[in-house]
């Protein structure tokens, strides 16, 4: 039984561009920029230096405590460990590799069994999940072995997000029709270490293709079932599936795990499989490169740390680009700088031209309300706007600003194209500043 969720919106699809576009593999380039944040959590340190020679799937950077490690995507020569431009529209420290075009293989890298698999503990694929790099690939990057460890003993329902909601973006719906087999397998290994019987991955009505797939790959007897929802954007949200599918609501400020459910999108549980079956640590994901004035649209398997303009020149455009985003126009970031690399969420890079140029020279709110019947998560986007204004953190965290997913909904529907995701961004980073910072030393 599905449970509709407030609001949300149905913002045209564009996703025939790439729907039938099967997954190619892109040419590694000759230089690749890998950076050594790609999760939530603590900024991994660099374990190589300028000069070394490293290969693919070489561990190159790890920190302690909420951190997964990176590893290089290509074998090579390091170039240089220097900051450089991300996607976040940050500088980050990362290490630069000069491709040999050798693709070494790391000797560390061993395939498993289903045999042996069968016989680890769920500490010990924890340990092989991070050891691997692992992270949710939806775009929120929290650490997996992170997410299952503090699952443990409280989570009773397990959820696959397939929904990929937003318009453009077909990275996920090409996974599940191209790698069924492989997301199965790596879900499974997510149920053993959770001891649940049980899992549904989910979908909106849009992908039919992928459901036939899913469902000529599932066994009955894994206890994983398929489940379609109404296609509506954000549906793909965490806490608008959990509803959508249980109906249970995620508390403000809570995780999943407090209403008993676990949420993976449908790339993670391949990256899962990889690491576990294969040995081969999170080196290269799917990567949607589409938009409206893109002259060949594709879906491509990239490695991490290949730059946005290599992706840009890999499918064409018909005139200079608008905006490009890292992600879907939706949610997606708008980018200063195309010699960004792609990341572990990157899931689209989207290339729009000038007729989606809809900004008002001076916008003004115009209290149509329309903001509010959008917003997923009850809150009051008018009020927002207004505390953020204002300037005042006390007024932000009376109207729940932290509360934003940022999904957009009520920048889609507004009228005065007023720019209220950025202006809750913002907000955020001044109610994140103003915090009162923990003494060195301090325990936390």
């Amino acid at each position: 039984m599905a449970f509709p969720f407030f609001g949300g919106v149905h913002p045209k699809e564009n996703k025939w561009y790439t729907s039938e576009r099967h997954v190619q593999e892109f040419p590694e380039p000759d230089i690749l920029v890998i950076p050594m944040s790609q999760h939530i959590g603590a900024p991994c340190k660099p374990l190589v230096k300028k000069g070394d020679l490293v290969t693919m799937g070489q561990k190159i950077g790890d920190n302690e405590g909420l951190c997964v490690p990176i590893h290089a995507s290509v074998s090579g020569k390091v170039k240089a460990v220097e900051m450089r431009p991300s996607s976040g529209g940050m500088t980050t420290m990362s290490v630069v590799i000069e491709n040999d075009h050798q693709d070494t293989l790391c000797p560390d890298i061993r395939p498993r069994s289903h045999a042996d698999v069968e016989k680890m503990t769920p500490a010990e694929l924890m340990a092989v999940i991070r050891e691997a790099g692992v992270v949710g690939m939806g775009g929120a990057t929290f650490p997996t072995h992170v997410k299952l460890s503090s699952g443990m003993g409280k989570v009773d329902t397990v959820i696959v997000n397939a929904s990929e909601c937003e318009p453009y973006i077909t990275a996920d719906d090409r996974l599940c029709r191209e790698y069924p087999g492989e997301l199965l397998a790596g879900l499974q290994v997510l149920m053993k270490i959770l001891n649940l019987q049980s899992a549904t991955i989910v979908m909106e009505d849009n992908k039919p293709e992928a459901a036939k797939a899913l469902r000529r790959a599932i066994d009955p007897q894994t206890g994983i079932s398929l489940m379609f929802l109404p296609t509506k954007y954000p549906q793909g949200a965490e806490k608008q599936l959990i509803q959508a599918v249980t109906g249970r609501q995620v508390p403000s400020g809570g995780l999943p795990a407090a209403v008993g459910c676990a949420v993976f999108n449908a790339a993670t549980c391949k990256a899962v499989y990889d690491a576990v079956y294969i040995g081969m640590p999170l080196i290269r994901r799917i990567v949607t490169v589409s938009g409206d004035i893109t002259m060949e649209p594709k879906n491509l398997m990239v490695p991490l740390g290949t730059s946005y303009n290599d992706l840009l020149e890999a499918v064409g455009h018909s005139e200079n680009p608008y905006k490009v985003l890292s992600g879907g126009p939706m949610m997606g970031i708008a980018q200063f700088d195309l010699s960004v690399p792609v990341t572990k969420g990157t899931n689209a890079v989207t290339i729009l031209g000038a007729r989606n140029r809809f900004a008002v020279a001076t916008p003004h709110c115009i209290r149509c309300g329309k903001c509010i019947d959008v917003c997923p998560m009850h809150l009051m986007p008018l009020q927002m706007y207004r505390a953020e204004r204002k300037g005042s953190v006390e007024d932000m965290k009376k109207e729940n600003i932290m509360d934003c997913m940022e999904c957009g909904c009520c920048a889609y529907i507004c009228p005065a194209t007023i720019p209220l995701v950025q202006s809750f961004r913002t907000a955020k980073q001044r109610i994140r500043d103003a915090a009162p910072k923990a003494a060195p030393g301090a325990q936390k």
